[in-house]
């Protein structure tokens, strides 16, 4: 088994080597300038979009606030606490990783634009209103019915990264190690189960999950999307709430937080113990992380925007868009300010005498930036804030899986239902499952996923550039007739 491990960790760094990241990266910077940089010339529409029901916009299943929220359940999760702390930690990448994180989500917003706007051209919608797309769908009619391989291959990649780690093993595994750490932390209460022995606090915690969760992904997209629509936006606030909190209560150290930030990104000195820039470290750690949290390339996103009720899909594009601002360049910034603050990234721990790993990093920054508050409170808001991200990235990473098999198998619908019970059955199986060979096998087809998708992206940039360009002709020309029409009614009072 150790061996199998080995070989799995080899092909997983090789899968997320430099080669696929500064892919990603450059095509981020490639449809950034195709795009002309809407991600800032237009990041107000974005913004406005959100929010705005489209007229004339029936075409779908799910408002595209609905499909933006559960985009956002699968990639507002652990990562946005417990990624970042591995990013920033001093054994990693350290502050400067954060700058890198930035850089990713920049360019990751045009990437996110580009396929979710891809997903609603070329989506499918059948006459009872079913939609669906994603990658699959654009690499098919978009590339042409010789490319359908590849579009197989990225749906194969996406049914196996939901069922077989990202969405339920990893997921459910954290949601009730998390429980456990605040409830029983000594493991004073347990019961044996297969022969071995767990808290009773993992146990009822997988169990009431496992029945929360069926009871949503059994509803199917309409039930999901209800619910992230709710969870998504209370926890992120909640979030970003105690973080701003934190930070405005530890102001005094935000200046110093900044600086250290950016000297950190630009760091030439050797990382300790090796002979390779800090600088590099920071940015090979930050992007990744990025790239990782945001999920802008690798076309899972598109998937949920393909079922928004929208009938223009550089509108959509632009509300996708937003979840790569949100996730990262809010969400990430606060968790990564607030460690860097309270000087957790290099923080030893007084029982291992080691720098604190993980999720330990996160706490012990909530817990000392609210040093007033019995250390409890903090800890208990950072247990809940990851058992329901945890939660919504099952339930987000379900409806990529089912959509990927309804592609694999044409249409019909009894292997799409095989899969939601086996996905339950794999969600009532992780608390009890040793997760370092499942997530590295997830990850290694998190990465291949992406591949197709890139492809389809550069193939594709004519379509996205052209549409995209004549319709932000069509809003420049709007607000130039709204702007006439006031002056008129001005002169003529």
């Amino acid at each position: 088994m150790e061996q199998i491990n080995k070989i799995l960790t080899a092909i997983d760094d090789y899968v997320w080597g430099l080669p696929l990241i500064i892919a990603i990266i450059s095509i981020g910077i490639f449809l950034s300038v195709r795009v002309k940089f809407l991600q800032i010339f237009q990041l107000h529409k974005g913004f406005y979009f959100m929010f705005k029901k489209e007229k004339g916009g029936k075409s779908g299943e799910i408002s595209s606030f609905a499909a933006l929220c559960t985009a956002l359940s699968a990639t507002i999760g652990t990562g946005n606490i417990v990624g970042v702390a591995t990013a920033v930690g001093i054994l990693a990448g350290g502050p400067g990783a954060l700058f890198w994180m930035w850089v990713a989500a920049f360019l990751g917003m045009s990437t996110k634009y580009a396929e979710c706007f891809l997903a609603v051209k070329y989506r499918k919608i059948d006459k009872d209103g079913h939609a669906i797309g994603g990658p699959f769908y654009y690499i098919e009619y978009g590339m042409g019915r010789r490319w359908r391989w590849l579009a197989k291959v990225f749906a194969f990649f996406g049914a196996c990264v939901g069922l077989f780690g990202i969405g339920t093993f990893s997921q459910i595994n954290g949601i009730t190690s998390a429980v456990q750490n605040f409830f029983d932390p000594q493991k004073e209460n347990t019961v044996t189960l297969f022969g071995k022995e767990y808290t009773l606090a993992v146990v009822i915690s997988g169990a009431v999950i496992t029945v929360c969760a069926a009871l949503v992904i059994i509803g199917g997209i309409k039930r999901i999307s209800g619910v992230a629509q709710v969870i998504v936006p209370f926890m992120a606030i909640l979030y970003v709430l105690a973080a701003v909190s934190l930070i405005v209560i530890n102001a005094a150290k935000l200046p110093g937080a900044f600086s250290l930030i950016f000297k950190s990104a630009f760091n030439m000195k050797a990382a300790a113990g090796g002979t390779i820039p800090m600088m590099f470290v920071a940015m090979q750690k930050g992007v990744a992380r990025g790239i990782f949290s945001n999920e802008a390339g690798l076309g899972s996103a598109p998937i949920a925007a393909a079922a928004a009720k929208t009938k223009e899909p550089v509108r959509q594009g632009l509300v996708s868009m937003m979840g790569t601002f949100i996730d990262t360049v809010v969400i990430c910034t606060m968790t990564g300010l607030a460690i860097i603050m309270m000087g957790s990234y290099d923080a030893i721990n007084p029982v291992t005498d080691a720098p604190f790993e993980g999720v330990e990093v996160t706490t012990h920054a909530f817990k000392n930036g609210f040093s007033f508050l019995p250390s409890n409170v903090p800890a208990f808001v950072l247990m809940l804030c990851l058992v329901f991200f945890a939660f919504t990235t099952i339930l987000g990473w379900n409806y990529y899986g089912e959509r990927c098999m309804e592609y694999l198998t044409g249409g019909n619908m009894e292997p799409v239902k095989i899969y939601r019970y086996l996905y339950i059955l794999a969600i009532s199986f992780g608390p009890y499952m040793t997760v370092s060979a499942v997530w590295t096998v997830a990850d290694i087809f998190n990465g291949l996923m992406a591949i197709p998708n890139l492809i389809a992206l550069v193939a594709l940039n004519k379509v996205v550039a052209q549409d995209t360009a004549v319709y932000v002709m069509k809003l420049k020309r709007s607000r130039r007739i709204r702007k006439l029409a006031k002056r008129r009614i001005y002169n003529e009072s």
